[in-house]
């Protein structure tokens, strides 16, 4: 089989868990999430359009996918710090898989670093809109190459 990534989307996650195994309280984590956000790179502004405004987030979010040697790559950006150091999460863990990866993706590592326990409930369906919307690209992708 021919992989195209180098790394499986199940060793990012680990990656990341073992990364936030680091800090003992939950501010920290938040604070490192923030300074994922503010490390994330800016959205070119020609994405930051309507048509990939993710709906259901509070806070106003851009998601941009592009295909290219049958791997999907993700670019976002937020108005929210919090809100991108979360996206920025999902992108290193969904950007440069492919789509099937993607959709098969169980993206645990949220429920293990207590993420998303410590989410209010809007942020909460924020971060489930932001996980579908990826999804959906993935899926849409996917079908234009199986057709």
């Amino acid at each position: 089989m021919n992989n195209i990534t180098d790394v499986s989307i199940s060793e990012i996650e680990q990656e990341i868990i073992s990364e936030f195994e680091l800090f003992e309280e939950w501010s920290e984590k938040y604070e490192y999430i923030i300074e994922l956000g503010q490390k994330l790179p800016a959205l070119d502004a020609i994405h930051k359009k309507e048509e990939n405004k993710i709906k259901g987030c509070q806070s106003s979010v851009w998601l941009h996918s592009s295909t290219q040697n049958g791997v999907i790559r993700f670019e976002a950006d937020s108005d929210s710090t919090f809100v991108k150091g979360e996206i920025a999460l999902l992108i290193r863990v969904l950007s440069g898989q492919k789509a099937e990866d993607i959709l098969q993706a169980e993206l645990g590592f949220i429920d293990v670093i207590g993420l998303r326990q410590h989410l209010a409930l809007t942020r909460a369906n924020g971060l489930a809109s932001m996980i579908k919307q990826m999804k959906l690209y993935a899926l849409a992708h996917q079908s234009q190459h199986t057709s």
